[in-house]
């Protein structure tokens, strides 16, 4: 079962069923709430439970609000390049990034608001992340890496919307696409954050002295301004 409820506060909220829910439980993605139980489970119970958390829902759609819909009004400055969304005299879409430039080419009487053209505006934009990422990333990470004498294996580029990097027992470095929405020096803290992880597997009080002699001793200051950026 799967059906939608409007609340005057929280908004549209999905309510749905799942044979895996063994309890009822409210999630919060991209500024929207989905309230889910188990099958069989008591709608009007779950809606109580709505009432119950709505304070916490409230605080928690204000960390987490929905992303605004991309169209030609989008400002989006990456690393390497700015988007240029436009509408143009043709029947399909098209993107090149040329000089800085990611243009992105929609038919004159596109809907915005409709879900494809978003999802496929979101893979254009991944793409060309996704480029910039493979081109420029992995000499710098082995850059730090011999700069400040460490270890890296591997380096794999891949589109995380949980991690910003991760870093493998074998040494190895996986690193979100996502990075090149970063200014260069937050991506440089990411990139000496997983390199310290192929000495410290962990987040000890060793692990953060050793960021700190990486960062000239800006770790904390630098993770906290992390925390204010979104993934793609």
């Amino acid at each position: 079962m799967e059906k939608t409820i409007h609340d005057r506060e929280l908004g549209v909220i999905l309510l749905r069923t799942s044979p895996r829910a063994t309890r009822y439980t409210l999630k919060i993605s991209k500024g929207s709430i989905t309230a889910i139980m188990p099958i069989g489970g008591d709608e009007l119970r779950m809606l109580a439970f709505i009432r119950e958390n709505k304070a916490k829902l409230q605080a928690a759609l204000a960390k987490h609000p929905a992303r605004p819909l991309l169209t030609e009004e989008t400002v989006m400055e990456t690393a390497t390049f700015r988007l240029h969304i436009f509408c143009t005299d043709r029947a399909s879409f098209y993107m090149k990034l040329e000089e800085g430039l990611l243009h992105i080419a929609c038919p004159t009487r596109t809907d915005f608001s409709d879900e494809r053209v978003q999802k496929l505006l979101k893979e254009f934009i991944e793409k060309a992340l996704r480029h910039e990422a493979a081109r420029l990333l992995p000499e710098r990470l082995m850059g730090l890496a011999s700069r400040y004498d460490f270890t890296c294996t591997g380096v794999k580029i891949f589109n995380s919307r949980s991690h910003w990097g991760s870093c493998t027992p074998r040494k190895s470095i996986n690193l979100s696409l996502s990075l090149m929405l970063l200014p260069w020096y937050l991506i440089d803290y990411v990139l000496l954050h997983e390199l310290c992880h192929t000495v410290e597997m962990n987040h000890s009080d060793r692990f953060w002295k050793l960021m700190d002699r990486v960062t000239d001793g800006k770790a904390g200051m630098l993770r906290k301004e992390l925390k204010k950026y979104h993934m793609l």
